[in-house]
């Protein structure tokens, strides 16, 4: 405890990993919160679960908490999925899909995602995984980021088109990006731009500085 004394201070980092994929994984105290980061940015819990839990009242946690399907795309250290089943009271199958096996053993290890009930992790990347489920799913979480990065295949048509379908009729997608250049920002909007009027889109800039979300409700 007196780690989490002191890191009202100081952050105070606990454990320390590199993995195939993200050269640097921390666990560290700050303001007395167990948080995950990689070298430049939170991954789990910290300013990254403020924004998700913005994205998932704009949705309404009243709706949420009906859904039967909800698929998370980039679980990290599990801080969405906590959110979801602990604070909203979601009873609903969570299906998490994360790519590096070495987030997952951490988030087991020092945020109890493995005791939470109703959640399936399955180790894949999430364009593989989109592929191959027959799915169908009412809210689907997309957070993927390597550090600062977002893959270039979440912007494109192929994905995105992939992700539509397997989404129900009235159910929500949640994107998480960032935007850090004019480049990220000619993206988004960009992206906002390749979907019709059987959906509904919403933008929210400036979540915590550097992240825009966006809620994608499919009306028909």
């Amino acid at each position: 405890m007196l780690k989490r004394f002191f890191s009202y201070f100081i952050p105070v980092m606990v454990y320390q990993k590199k993995s195939e994929i993200n050269k640097n994984l921390e666990v560290t105290w700050n303001n007395g919160q167990l948080v995950l980061d990689s070298k430049n940015t939170n991954y789990s819990y910290g300013s990254l679960q403020r924004i998700l839990r913005k994205g998932l009242q704009y949705i309404g946690f009243e709706r949420i908490r009906n859904f039967e399907q909800i698929l998370v795309l980039g679980v990290a250290g599990g801080s969405v999925i906590k959110t979801l089943a602990e604070e909203i009271k979601c009873k609903g199958h969570i299906t998490g899909v994360e790519i590096d096996p070495a987030v997952i053993a951490i988030a087991n290890e020092y945020f109890g995602l493995d005791r939470i009930p109703n959640v399936e992790i399955i180790i894949d990347d999430a364009f593989e995984f989109i592929l191959k489920t027959k799915n169908r799913y009412d809210l689907i979480i997309i957070d993927i980021f390597q550090d600062l990065t977002m893959p270039n295949f979440l912007f494109e048509e192929f994905f995105i088109h992939r992700i539509n379908y397997l989404l129900r009729k009235e159910g929500f997608i949640l994107f998480n990006t960032m935007t850090l250049t004019p480049e990220h920002t000619q993206r988004n909007l960009d992206y906002r731009s390749k979907f019709d009027s059987d959906y509904s889109v919403r933008m929210y800039p400036k979540v915590e500085d550097h992240n825009e979300l966006y809620t994608i409700k499919k009306l028909r």
